[in-house]
């Protein structure tokens, strides 16, 4: 098998705990080809194919020296049997036009997962709206004053921006209210920008929990995310403790509701987020914590993901 893979530069993977590199890994020893390229990368002219200048790789065992490059090319998506969209947040408007362009490439005939289309309309905080009876008390708003009566009925809330990642951006907000104007013109750049605010979930503390889901199919084990010291957040990037448990079967229960509508739109892998028994986020674009899980675990995520993209590609 043929894979592209439309990533972050690779020489900024940190192997020791990146997910897209246990995928190359798990491709490699499958003896599946890999060659990558960047968003930016990606190109179409009216009278052709969607191209991109490409990387030909091979993994060398070596985590430090990781890869070693054969070939720079130009290529057409269409050319390769599967096109792996791996791409990091932020979900701003340049990943909204790589969507648009894989899209044309699906036109074309390229096998792109997640599918472009899917991957543009859930974005990983708001897609927990269609999920409403797994979600905590939730508010979406570009308005001051939602903020603070959201603040009066729940007092302990956290603010968030929609398009941040690793944790970045958050703030928690007690029941004293302390910097909430500021907090919130911060987030809201006076009114410009909308934002998401949950009531604070104090079940944090055992964890917020990353439930790998592969074609509507929860893995076996999660990866909880414990804050540690004065931290309210688990997030990894962040400072957090990864801690790989058994799921349980309510998280098993909620995670099978939300992969069956979800797998079918495309949505090959995701990574949801339960905090206690609670929904927080839905995460499309580049899921994380296959290598926790393994190294701590011994579950082969990565093996389980590759199996799903080739039966994908038929």
């Amino acid at each position: 098998m043929k894979l592209l893979i439309v990533a972050d530069p690779i020489e900024s993977f940190k192997t020791y705990k990146d997910t897209t590199y246990t995928m190359m890994r798990e491709a490699a020893r499958r003896d599946h080809s890999i060659t990558v390229c960047e968003p930016r990368h990606l190109r179409w002219q009216s009278g052709q194919q969607v191209m991109a200048q490409v990387r030909d790789i091979a993994l060398t065992g070596d985590e430090k020296a990781w890869f070693t490059e054969s070939a720079r090319r130009e290529a057409a998506l269409a050319d390769f049997d599967a096109v792996l969209m791996r791409k990091d947040p932020p979900f701003d408007a340049e990943f909204i036009y790589a969507t648009h362009l894989l899209e044309q490439a699906e036109r074309e005939g390229a096998r792109v997962i997640n599918k472009p289309a899917a991957l543009r309309n859930h974005p990983e905080k708001l897609a927990v709206m269609e999920f409403p009876q797994f979600v905590g008390p939730t508010l979406v708003t570009r308005s001051p004053d939602d903020v603070k009566r959201f603040h009066v009925e729940h007092g302990d809330i956290v603010c968030k921006p929609l398009d941040g990642m690793g944790g970045m951006g958050i703030f928690r907000v007690g029941p004293d209210g302390l910097n909430l104007g500021s907090i919130i013109e911060t987030l809201n750049h006076h009114g410009a920008t909308t934002f998401m605010v949950q009531r604070f979930l104090p079940e944090i503390t055992a964890g917020d929990k990353r439930i790998i889901i592969i074609d509507g199919e929860p893995a076996p084990f999660v990866l909880a995310r414990i804050p540690q010291g004065s931290e309210v957040r688990g997030n990894l990037a962040a400072g957090g403790k990864g801690v790989a448990q058994p799921i349980t079967d309510a998280d098993r229960a909620t995670a099978r509701a939300i992969g069956a509508v979800l797998a079918p739109r495309g949505l090959l892998l995701i990574g949801l987020d339960i905090i206690g028994t609670r929904v927080t986020e839905i995460n499309v674009t580049s899921p994380t914590g296959f290598r926790e899980i393994l190294d701590q675990t011994g579950c082969d995520v990565p093996a389980l993901y590759m199996d799903a993209v080739e039966r994908a590609i038929g």
